[in-house]
């Protein structure tokens, strides 16, 4: 088939960006002729206060070569113009992340299929199929009128692709016609470490003192939803580890953090690392620690798992989104209640005993390339009900 995929691209950062560039890699390697319509304004400032592009433009993933980025939030004309531009392919592919930019997408499907509805696919002339990568059913933080949006282009859509049973259900609620749920497969910054470079992190972490504290990392852009103010408060109790905090500190949560690190009894315990981790230092980063923590109130989706796994690290996490399928507690991590500071606690006084974390060291197992994103270019491609 002839596909348009549009969503954010390099030289734009994050999971979304690299996930979007990696499906369109996986679509054209498994025969479709692949455009991806990317942005050259992504957000407003107001919703995304933090630095949107990669610095100094190194990509996460290699680009797609096919890529063109004709769509602005504050152009509309952008948006009619790129959707007229893609009535010639089989399959126009959109990618959802926040509400804020559901008026664009729904434009873009409009002009795309000359305003047909969904029920209307397959008619002669009526224009590309339209499915959707539902990255978020409901947006991380509320917004007024995001339920109405959302409804709107779930029921615009031939398919819609989610990643949990839980984001199906959502999903059919708002009124989406028919659903696919397809795990979020893998798609590393930097790429899968080789065997190589996975055992050397394994033996820098297996050669530290054992009675050095325990190290624990949180990665990544530090947003309310994500928890880390639970940790902070859940460490205060327990003596002999210490937390990283790697990642852009975003309005108020990364205030909060920023409040709750300079608490006394987490003195010489903390270590905040501002700003955005490249590609490059992320097997560096990872080494240097001995557990990853996803202490999320909330999430849908996340790769985090993957990552801390492909570099032999055990996880401790929230039952929330994917973590659950993906963490088998007391052999490659610990999982815990959301929102649950004493359970997180209980936790890291298990991370303190040397068999607990020996243990769960040696139960990661290597996460090699498998056939999940066969499963996932299936999902997206295959005819509506």
């Amino acid at each position: 088939m002839r596909i348009a995929l549009v969503g954010p691209a390099h030289p734009f950062k994050g999971g979304v960006a690299a996930h979007t560039t990696e499906t369109a890699h996986r679509l054209s390697a498994a025969g479709h002729r692949v455009d991806l319509v990317s942005w050259s304004r992504l957000y407003p400032r107001l919703l995304y206060p933090g630095e949107q592009a990669v610095p100094n433009t190194e990509p996460d993933l290699p680009p797609f070569e096919h890529t063109i980025r004709p769509l602005r939030w504050d152009r509309p004309g952008t948006w009619w113009r790129t959707g007229r531009r893609l009535r010639g392919h089989d399959l126009v592919i959109l990618v959802v992340v926040v509400p804020a930019q559901i008026p664009a997408l729904l434009t873009v499907a409009r002009a795309a299929t000359r305003g047909r509805g969904a029920l209307a696919a397959g008619t002669a002339g009526a224009g590309p199929r339209i499915a959707l990568i539902v990255h978020n059913v409901a947006p991380h933080e509320s917004h007024p009128g995001a339920s109405t949006l959302v409804r709107r282009l779930l029921r615009a859509a031939d398919l819609s692709v989610v990643h949990t049973p839980e984001q199906a259900e959502r999903a059919r609620e708002l009124g989406a016609a028919d659903v696919a749920v397809s795990g979020l497969p893998p798609h590393l910054p930097g790429g899968t470490p080789t065997p190589a470079e996975r055992a050397e992190s394994i033996r820098r972490r297996q050669e530290r003192d054992p009675a050095d504290p325990v190290r624990l990392l949180c990665f990544g852009l530090v947003r309310h939803y994500k928890g880390v103010d639970l940790l902070l408060q859940a460490l205060r109790d327990v003596p002999g580890i210490t937390l990283g905090v790697h990642g852009e500190l975003w309005g108020q949560a990364g205030d909060r953090v920023l409040e709750l690190s300079h608490d006394p009894a987490l003195a010489g315990r903390v270590r905040l690392e501002s700003g955005y981790v490249p590609a490059g230092r992320i097997r560096e980063v990872l080494a240097e620690h001995d557990v990853l923590a996803l202490p999320y109130r909330s999430a849908t989706a996340s790769q985090n798992v993957h990552l801390a796994h492909a570099h032999g690290l055990p996880v401790l996490a929230s039952a929330v989104g994917n973590f659950p399928s993906q963490v088998r507690p007391g052999v490659d991590g610990l999982v815990v209640p959301p929102g649950d500071v004493p359970a997180l606690a209980r936790a890291l006084r298990e991370l303190t005993d040397p068999t607990v974390l020996a243990t769960l060291r040696a139960g990661v197992a290597d996460c090699r390339d498998d056939d999940s994103w066969d499963h996932y270019v299936t999902a997206l491609t295959r005819q509506p009900r």
